[in-house]
């Protein structure tokens, strides 16, 4: 790499780095999602279906996520901004990069701190940690909803993340079993050549990492470690 050019580090998260911050990943067997059924809460038909179950599970989810504290692998990632031009793209719905002071974060899925319009996507309303109840109103009428992508709906950020991939100088995967799609697809976005970098524990089992650097360590173990050699433009 050009020292003397400001390198753009593209970050791909999952649930694996807020997990560290107490927030149950979506496959975990003991995790959040242990007892429901995703059709009921995380679909659109869910939604339409049962509207009051839907916006209690998030109630839940929303004030967890508020309680929780960025942890150290949050706070790498920011940290490369001091170096670097870095934009993360998250599979996660809470808001711990922004918190740890990352300032370029894409959404796939939405954010959990906002609700939005049940038949406007773009209407959105910060709520913080508050409740949703039925009966609540979006400014153009229709009842809130958490701002979150539910399965049988588009990933309107889709695109956007997959102009930025292209971009990147160095890649990283945190966090993520690559196993949801159209995420899990963004890799192949990625330029031939450059370095590009897993942070996790084991191997996802659905892609292949060949020619990439995998550092067998947990996010806020790893990626440390990981930021303060990119800081001192050690890629190796």
């Amino acid at each position: 790499m050009n020292s003397d050019v400001k390198e753009h580090i593209v970050v791909l998260t999952g649930a694996g780095i807020s997990a560290e911050s107490g927030l149950s990943t979506f496959r975990d067997s003991g995790g959040l999602w242990e007892g429901f059924d995703i059709n009921e809460v995380a679909s659109i038909e869910g939604w339409y279906r049962n509207r009051e179950k839907v916006l209690d599970f998030y109630n839940v989810r929303r004030k967890q996520a508020a309680q929780a504290k960025p942890n150290d692998a949050h706070l790498a990632v920011a940290e490369l901004e001091k170096q670097y031009n870095v934009t993360v793209i998250t599979q996660n719905v809470d808001d711990l990069h922004e918190r740890a002071g990352s300032t370029n974060v894409i959404h796939l899925h939405g954010l959990l701190r906002q609700g939005r319009s049940e038949e406007d996507p773009n209407l959105t309303v910060d709520l913080g940690a508050k409740p949703i109840k039925p009966g609540d109103k979006a400014p153009d009428g229709t009842q809130l909803r958490p701002n979150v992508v539910w399965f049988g709906e588009p990933v309107p950020m889709i695109a956007k993340a997959a102009d930025v991939v292209p971009t990147a100088d160095l890649f990283m995967v945190i966090g993520t079993s690559l196993a949801v799609y159209p995420a899990a697809g963004l890799v192949d976005y990625t330029r031939s050549g450059i370095i590009k970098y897993l942070i996790d524990p084991g191997t996802p089992e659905l892609f292949s990492f060949n020619g990439w650097q995998h550092i067998k360590e947990s996010a806020a173990n790893g990626l440390p470690k990981l930021t303060k050699k990119l800081l001192n433009k050690d890629y190796e």
